[in-house]
């Protein structure tokens, strides 16, 4: 039993299977591969190999009939040589293309299309005695040894009963003329080649799943590996929280040097406090340039009453731009109503203080605040 956190029992994080993708290390099944090239192979005799027989017997005839002119002609020989390479190119280049086909859709079926450099780079890993010792007696060498067996069983079982069932086909092409034999030889070899290579689909149907499963547990992480993992990716939880914290500083000082230009501080007197900016040039509506709860607020407080920005007690009215209003933000309009009554009255304290005007009556407990707004 591996230690506390060592056994591999967590599924691979994206990022790992995206890191293995690049270096060429993705899912692949050898025997569907090895299958689809085969099948398409015997598709394309059965498709094309009547078209493949025509152009050859075409080609036999070109080259064995030589007349007397053919003989003295020193380039008859590279005349004949071109024809029958015009004769065999079309099918053949349908043929192979067919191949190429059935060979880039098999190594694609199982883990997808993957191309990266870094798979064929030189790696000293490969010439590590010991790993290829381990691969040689680990168990995917004796998954190897099974199927290997498997092929031959299968294979060479479905061989024998379909070139026994053919067996007197074969002999009577010997009694045959030609052109019927070669076509009739072409039908006998793509049959009996088509049922040789779906005898494969066994053990293709059995290797792509199992190679499949086989990435996935060879790619599967410790729980340590995905936390150190979440780490590097994500950042360091202590080291995040340092630099929230900092943050938060900077925005709280930036924040208290603002509470000076404030036009008025209302508080909740100690819980709430905020700090309310009106410059008709700038803002439609009152702005908050500062706010803030228990300590903050008595700071608030302590630097409005430091540099003579009138501080006023109206509780629901703090609570409420607290609750709705953020930082650098107009008030909404429901309270438009209730903070004009404020600024007016510290307009007019301002000008008492100035000998330019009468005392304002006391601010009003209840003020206009909306049920909706009152927390």
């Amino acid at each position: 039993m591996a230690e506390s956190g060592q056994e591999k029992t967590e599924q691979p994080t994206s990022k790992k299977l995206e890191d293995t993708r690049k270096k060429g290390q993705v899912a692949r099944s050898k025997d569907l591969a090895t299958f689809a090239v085969l099948l398409g192979s015997s598709a394309g005799i059965l498709m094309f190999g009547s078209q493949i027989a025509g152009s050859v017997l075409e080609v036999c005839r070109r080259l064995l009939s030589l007349d007397e002119k053919d003989i003295f002609n020193p380039y008859s020989m590279f005349t004949a040589w071109g024809d029958s390479i015009w004769a065999l190119l079309p099918a053949l280049i349908k043929f192979f293309l067919l191949i190429m086909l059935a060979a880039y859709v098999g190594s694609i079926l199982v883990g997808g299309y993957n191309f990266t450099w870094q798979a064929i780079g030189f790696k000293w890993s490969k010439l590590n005695p010991v790993s290829g010792l381990k691969r040689m007696f680990g168990m995917q060498a004796v998954v190897e040894l099974l199927k290997s067996v498997s092929k031959v069983l299968v294979i060479g079982g479905l061989t024998y009963a379909l070139l026994s069932n053919y067996f007197d086909d074969i002999m009577t092409l010997s009694m045959m003329s030609t052109p019927d034999d070669i076509y009739a030889a072409v039908e006998i070899l793509a049959w009996v080649f088509f049922g040789i290579c779906c005898s494969v689909v066994v053990i293709a149907m059995i290797d792509a799943p199992y190679q499949a499963w086989q990435h996935n547990k060879n790619l599967k992480m410790t729980l340590q590996e995905v936390k150190d993992e979440f780490k590097n990716q994500e950042g360091d939880p202590r080291v995040k929280g340092r630099i929230r914290t900092l943050q938060y500083q900077a925005a709280k000082r930036r924040m208290m040097s603002e509470v000076p230009t404030a036009d008025v501080v209302v508080t909740n007197p100690t819980h709430f406090a905020v700090a309310l900016k009106y410059d008709q040039a700038k803002f439609r509506a009152p702005v908050v340039v500062a706010k803030g709860a228990d300590e903050v607020a008595l700071m608030i407080r302590k630097i409005a009453e430091e540099n003579k920005v009138p501080v006023l007690e109206s509780p629901m009215l703090a609570r409420s731009v607290f609750y709705t209003t953020e930082l650098e933000q107009p008030i909404p309009e429901q309270l438009f109503a209730a903070v004009a009554q404020v600024l007016a009255y510290v307009y007019q304290l301002n000008m008492f203080r100035k000998g330019k005007g009468k005392r304002p009556k006391a601010l009003a407990k209840d003020l206009p605040i909306p049920e909706e707004f009152r927390h």
